[in-house]
Parts: C-alpha cells; sequence; structure tokens
C-alpha cells in the first residue's frame, strides 16, 4: 500500500476549508460583538438618534434574524422573519444563541444548502456591519468601547458565546 503525501491525507482527513473559514468568521463575529455588547450601560437597548435610525435593540434583533435565516439557507429552508425586539438582556441571549446554533449546524455532518460564499457575503458580512454600528452607538451614548488590534485577538471556530478571551491588545 502506497502511503499519501501528507497534504493529501490532510485533505480527506479535514472539514470542507469553505466552511471551517465560515465558522472562524463567525467566531469572530461573536469576539466582536460580545466586545461591543459587555458593559453597555442600561439604557443603551433604547438609546436613539433620530427618527429614521434603528435602536441599538433594533439592530441587535435584526442580527438574530440574519442568524435564524443563515441557518435556514444551510437547512435548505430559506426563510425570512423580523422579529419584534425583545429587551436588550433578552436580545443579546437570543442573538449569541442564533449565531450557536448556526455554528452547530456547520460543524456537524450535514449538508450546506447554499454556499459559503452566499452566506458569507449575505447574512454573515451584514452582521459585521451591525456590529460597527452598535460600536458607533456606543460612543455616541457616551460608553465607548476600546480600540483593539484584532489580528492579535484569541479567535477560534466554535468560541461564539458571549464570553470570550481577554483583548490582547487595546488602546484609546
Amino acid at each position: 500500500m502506497t502511503a499519501l503525501p501528507a497534504s493529501a491525507s490532510q485533505e480527506t482527513a479535514s472539514p470542507d476549508p469553505a466552511r471551517q473559514l465560515l465558522r472562524h468568521t463567525l467566531a469572530t463575529v461573536a469576539y466582536r460583538a460580545g466586545k461591543a455588547l459587555r458593559g453597555a450601560p442600561d439604557h443603551f437597548g433604547t438609546f436613539h438618534i433620530g427618527d429614521k435610525t434603528r435602536t441599538p435593540a433594533q439592530i441587535l434583533g435584526h442580527m438574530g434574524d440574519l442568524f435564524d435565516w443563515a441557518l435556514s439557507i444551510a437547512q435548505g429552508k430559506q426563510a425570512w422573519r423580523d422579529s419584534r425586539p425583545l429587551s436588550w438582556e433578552a436580545e443579546v441571549a437570543r442573538f449569541f444563541t442564533a449565531l450557536q446554533t448556526f455554528d452547530d449546524y456547520l460543524a456537524s455532518s450535514e449538508p450546506l444548502h447554499g454556499s459559503a460564499e452566499g452566506l458569507f457575503q449575505g447574512p454573515v458580512a451584514d452582521a459585521l456591519n451591525h456590529i460597527g454600528q452598535i460600536a458607533m452607538l456606543r460612543r455616541l451614548a457616551g460608553s465607548p468601547i476600546l480600540g483593539e488590534n484584532y489580528f492579535k485577538a484569541e479567535i477560534a471556530a466554535g468560541r461564539v458565546g458571549l464570553d470570550q478571551a481577554a483583548p490582547r491588545r487595546e488602546f484609546e
């Protein structure tokens, strides 16, 4: 029996690289969202800067909807729903639950019915933009978060909850 080169055996033994990158991206979403959400003042969820803008709780509710949608696409049953905003604490919990459920599906051997690229460019990229909005609203609400060198952050696929590794390099 001829041995396969190391690279060939790793390819057959490893999961789909696009799916793995998508899972790492979800961990990045969780890390960045956790930073923007932790320690927010009690009034932050209802903070409002204008008549035609969303509150942080509404943005976070939309982000939960994005990951529910992503899961429905991955499962081959695409469905969108606009959820009614919950309290800030409930929306934080719902967001991380939706993220965990989607990550669990990606980590499973279940088939991916939508492309990893489409899932990234749609719901995942949209969520990253909304994390930036929440971070900006934190600053406007008088409770800014520190900047960070995210390249040095300890982010790992599968770590998609509110609790994350401590920042390695923050700055003002």
